[in-house]
């Protein structure tokens, strides 16, 4: 590693996988220059042949899943069948979102005089910086709505997990998207991200990662007054019912806390138990967690791989420093590797760190809750509001509760939180706007009013 590149460390045996040269603030310049150039070549073709390409990237994606995941397990530790999912999910983001350039309407307003029409018009350069621990997916959403909307995008990959996101870019021009149109920028957040957000012709910043930093982008954004999409953290509930399905409800929890090494903003990290049914539920949650199959990601049967760095399980050691507060555990590998057991707490009160702060690892806290409104409560005492399950068989109480719960995605007996033709996004520090779903590339776009007068 030099000062201007950076080691890639295998997760699983902190084996060196190779190194990758940062892009410094002049390549970013050049990149902007290119994007600007490549963006208007690509919003004057006919919307048929802007589909007919994001087709055609979908389906090159398709040749390329096995490749894009088994370099998933490489640089991330995620375990195959995951990155399986995940490199399919970015070819069926592309194929939903090769619909929408002719499918973007304007409208026709009446007035007095004429006729008033509206235009969706492209911004021009988004900027799209992902995080660490779902690097192809989250590339997927910002990238393919905004290409669909006729923008050119700038990528900057996180700067642990950088190669599918490269791979994808090389698959882009083999399928034929004009060169410059998407562009991958690896580096650090402190460089490539900082200009992006100052650049004067970057002219959208969509931005997944901690809510500290997600803070500063939106700050860097508000003095261009450049628009800004934002995905920040989460300590999301389960809330369990006692009048629920517990064998269910425990069986699916470790699944909703613990995939991907609990390294999800997703994450279902409090779990919410109606007092008199905590016991039971404790009782039923232990053999679920203790048969979750921790171990090499390469492997077709594990579940759960390793956390991403040595930095990230440092961090996530700090918050379990002893038993004190540990319920159970499941198991994990020895050796080499950034391994940590999926491991259950039970706070001393509400107000605990563990029990507040996103901790980002396979680490959940159980904690009582009296009634319908005292679980509506504790669910909310939280800065964020991203996901949220909610377990009962009495469909009024999940209708009231889902209303009650401060949150963007919440789902009823299921830990379902995200589907690319629904809208994905957070309340209060979870974040800002929303990505996916049917209006997601309307949200790349300018709205143009056009005033046609019939005056002769």
């Amino acid at each position: 590693m030099t000062a201007t590149s950076i080691d890639l460390i295998n997760p699983a045996d902190e084996t060196l996988i190779r190194s990758i040269e940062h892009t410094s603030v002049e390549e970013v310049d050049e990149a902007v220059a290119r994007a600007v150039a490549a963006q208007k070549r690509w919003a004057a073709l006919a919307p048929a042949e802007r589909a007919s390409t994001l087709r055609a990237f979908a389906a090159v994606v398709d040749g390329a899943v096995e490749e894009l995941a088994r370099l998933e397990v490489l640089n991330s530790g995620h375990p195959i069948s995951q990155a399986r999912w995940e490199a399919g999910h970015v070819r069926d983001v592309l194929t939903y979102y090769s619909a929408a350039p002719e499918r973007m309407l304007g409208s026709q307003i009446p007035v007095a005089g004429g006729i008033d029409v509206t235009f969706l018009e492209p911004l021009g350069v988004v900027g799209v910086i992902v995080p660490w621990n779902f690097p192809m997916t989250i590339a997927a959403w910002g990238f393919a709505p905004a290409l669909a909307a006729g923008n050119a995008v700038l990528l900057k990959p996180a700067e642990w997990t950088p190669l599918t996101a490269l791979r994808l870019g090389d698959l882009a021009l083999a399928a034929g998207l004009p060169e410059g149109l998407l562009q991958v920028l690896p580096g650090r957040g402190d460089v490539v991200g900082e200009r992006l957000v100052s650049h004067p012709l970057v002219r959208k910043i969509v931005f997944t990662g901690s809510t500290a930093t997600g803070k500063r982008v939106m700050a860097g954004c508000a003095a261009n007054v450049k628009a800004v999409t934002l995905e920040l953290g989460g300590k999301s509930a389960n809330v369990v019912f006692a009048d629920a399905d517990l064998e269910k409800a425990a069986a699916m929890a470790p699944s909703a806390v613990f995939e991907n090494a609990g390294q999800d903003c997703c994450a279902r990290s409090r779990i919410l138990v109606e007092r008199s049914a905590v016991n039971r539920f404790l009782e039923l949650l232990e053999p679920a967690v203790k048969k979750v199959m921790v171990g090499a990601p390469g492997d077709e049967a594990t579940e759960m791989g390793p956390l991403v760095s040595a930095a990230q399980f440092a961090k996530v050691a700090s918050y379990v420093p002893d038993d004190r507060q540990v319920a159970f555990r499941g198991s994990a590998p020895d050796g080499p590797g950034f391994w940590f057991a999926p491991t259950v707490l039970l706070p001393g009160s509400r107000d605990d760190r563990v029990a507040r702060d996103e901790i980002f690892g396979p680490v959940v806290s159980v904690l009582p809750f009296d009634d319908e409104a005292d679980a509506i409560a504790l669910a909310n005492d939280s800065d964020y509001g991203l996901s949220g399950s909610i377990w009962t068989r009495d469909l009024g109480r999940g209708i009231r509760v889902s209303r009650g719960i401060e949150s963007g995605n919440l789902s009823v007996n299921s830990n379902s939180s995200v589907r690319y033709s629904t809208p994905f996004g957070g309340f209060k520090q979870s974040g800002l706007g929303r990505e996916l779903g049917p209006d997601a590339a309307a949200a790349f776009t300018e709205i143009k009013n056009v005033f046609l007068s019939d005056a002769p």
